[in-house]
């Protein structure tokens, strides 16, 4: 990912899906977070971490639906 690309990264979407992530910690204005974020509760398998592209790791929350939906998917596995 080139300097140019990653400054256009957008914190407050998913890496995968695209969608808002609701993350708090993105949020620009620290009045609205309100707390901790939805995902410190939350548990990302290595495989869903794995699926985010290299040049977004870190850059960008896996919002809750992605979350939910590999959750069942391990689940629906079992």
């Amino acid at each position: 990912m080139t300097a140019e690309a990653s400054a256009n990264v957008d914190p407050a979407r998913c890496p995968l899906c695209g969608g808002g992530n609701a993350c708090a910690m993105a949020c620009e204005n620290p009045q609205a977070r309100g707390g901790p974020c939805w995902c410190t509760a939350a548990r990302f398998t290595p495989e869903l971490l794995a699926r985010v592209p290299p040049a977004l790791r870190h850059k960008a929350c896996i919002c809750a639906a992605c979350a939910r939906a590999a959750a069942q998917a391990e689940r629906d596995a079992c």
